[in-house]
């Protein structure tokens, strides 16, 4: 069964690292993948997002019409691609920058407060850690430790030393994602 992932923020909020890292944890766990990102020249600030479709078997295509799951780090990609998410979807919404709204009700929402976090336990660019914890306990696709795996092996020889901060908010995004998955959104 494939299933279709966005990440979507802004350029410096690590969309793109976020779905490198969700995709070689995918492939860790033997699945087929793909990644396909979308960012315009500006880059730092400017709007970025990718796509990451997951299957036991080879992926059909790279777009889907509908995605599965949607994870918004900000505002305009919040209203951006929420119309893209299938309905039963799970829309996972960073709260620090997104005004915690419903607009539709054939979707799961989670609102947390992910640059806040990231922020608590050492730096906002770790903001995409925390949305990938709540992910592993939601979506039934890959675990905590595979994620971790990615990270490692994504992380450059100059930026290892941040492994541990990406864990620290990760384990505290997977804490809001079994909270959430015991008040059965």
């Amino acid at each position: 069964m494939e299933q279709s992932i966005i990440i979507a923020g802004f350029g410096g909020q690590g969309v793109l690292s976020a779905g490198v890292i969700l995709a070689d944890s995918f492939m860790i766990n033997d699945k087929k993948v793909t990644w396909y990102p979308c960012y315009g020249a500006e880059m730092r600030g400017g709007a970025v997002n990718c796509e990451i479709v997951v299957s036991d078997i080879e992926v059909t295509s790279v777009h889907k019409k509908e995605a599965d799951f949607l994870i918004a780090l900000n505002d305009l990609s919040f209203d951006k691609f929420l119309p893209k998410v299938k309905k039963g979807g799970i829309v996972i919404a960073n709260s620090s920058l997104i005004e915690e709204k419903c607009p539709r009700d054939d979707v799961k929402y989670i609102f947390a407060k992910l640059t806040d976090i990231a922020r608590e336990n050492g730096s906002v660019k770790a903001t995409n850690m925390a949305a990938l914890g709540i992910l592993s306990e939601v979506c039934n696709l890959c675990d905590i430790k595979s994620i971790e795996n990615a990270v490692e092996k994504v992380l450059t020889p100059e930026k290892i030393h941040l492994k541990d901060l990406n864990f620290k908010v990760l384990s505290e995004g997977q804490k809001i994602g079994q909270e959430t998955n015991n008040r059965k959104i």
